[in-house]
């Protein structure tokens, strides 16, 4: 196990990687991305191997958890294989997937053989009718049968991510908390991030925030906080009549995660992105090309960009958009 380390102009230790393997999905989330998206081309995405490489070097600089995004992830062909082989890496703490759960009725038990540890996966709405609204092409009853095929196929800590909007979930939240309980889940709450144009509705009208969710939980359920973290975002609650499960916040807006960052992401394009809300980016995707097998100037590269990774985020709370790219593009 290497005991290089990643080390931000703050002192922050990054060992947490979110790779995106394509930017392309077979939902389209009202808060994601448009209707009608324009993909990048197959010449412009990084390949497999050129991917297994990027990640090979940032394990050799100490990361220790990967998390593999899209996009959604499972509609890129041979990322079964591309699992196996980045969670043999020596060194790596843990594989992880955020999906929508639309393929995991046939991929959910070839990737836990192939060691993934763990999934994330997106459920806004248990209304089949409100599902497909949300997602323009999601069906509910696909992500449904895909969770359950992720439990019978071993994955534990299987967390639930649902992003809420005022007015067209939020009467859902504990619903959402009881299928999670039922079924043995986590779950997270997500703030809606101000990421790409969109024009479906407006964002500072549909925010509801991480409160105001606790607030919706307590009326059914007895909160008690939490200090568990899984490296990422989230703020960990558990819940007295289910103490087996964790509730999850993400708060980019009421109660940001800046100070204690720990991670970057790299676009299928081969853009290491140093903040979700800044356009602060190194092309690695140049470096791989110009310089195929030189593992040490791949390397000093991801050094030398830590060095531009920005203290915080500003996002503000309002219909302006601050990062004109898409979340698919971001990475998850």
């Amino acid at each position: 196990m290497s005991d290089r380390i990643l080390q931000d102009g703050f002192s922050r230790r990054v060992d947490y990687l979110r790779m995106s393997v394509t930017d392309r999905c077979d939902f389209r989330c009202v808060y994601c991305m448009a209707e009608n998206m324009q993909f990048l081309p197959r010449q412009h995405i990084l390949t497999l191997e050129e991917l297994y490489r990027l990640a090979q070097s940032f394990v050799a600089l100490g990361t220790r958890k990967i998390r593999l995004t899209g996009g959604e992830p499972l509609v890129r062909q041979g990322v079964v294989e591309l699992c196996r082989r980045i969670a043999a890496l020596p060194g790596l703490r843990e594989l992880c997937m955020t999906t929508n759960g639309s393929q995991l009725g046939k991929l959910a038990a070839p990737l836990f053989e192939a060691g993934l540890k763990r999934l994330n996966i997106s459920l806004d709405s248990l209304d089949a009718r409100r599902f497909r609204e949300l997602t323009r092409t999601g069906d509910l009853a696909r992500v449904i049968a895909g969770i359950d095929a992720a439990n019978a196929a071993g994955f534990q800590h299987t967390k639930l991510n649902c992003v809420v909007m005022k007015g067209r979930n939020e009467h859902e939240i504990n619903d959402l908390v009881g299928f999670a309980i039922d079924r043995g889940l986590d779950i997270s709450f997500i703030e809606e991030m101000p990421l790409g144009v969109i024009s479906e509705h407006s964002r500072a009208d549909a925010f509801f925030s991480s409160a105001q969710v606790r607030e919706r939980i307590a009326e059914r359920y007895t909160l008690i906080d939490s200090t568990e973290s899984t490296q990422g975002p989230s703020r960990y609650w558990r819940l007295a009549e289910a103490p087996e499960i964790r509730l999850g916040f993400i708060s980019p807006h009421s109660h940001n995660f800046c100070a204690t960052c720990n991670r970057v992401r790299l676009t299928v394009e081969g853009r290491l992105l140093l903040c979700l809300g800044n356009e602060h980016a190194v092309d690695l995707k140049q470096v791989l090309r110009s310089h195929p097998g030189e593992s040490g100037r791949l390397e000093r590269a991801i050094v030398e960009a830590m060095k531009i990774k920005p203290y915080r985020h500003n996002f503000a709370l309002n219909d302006e958009v601050q990062v004109v790219r898409f979340m698919n593009m971001t990475g998850g």
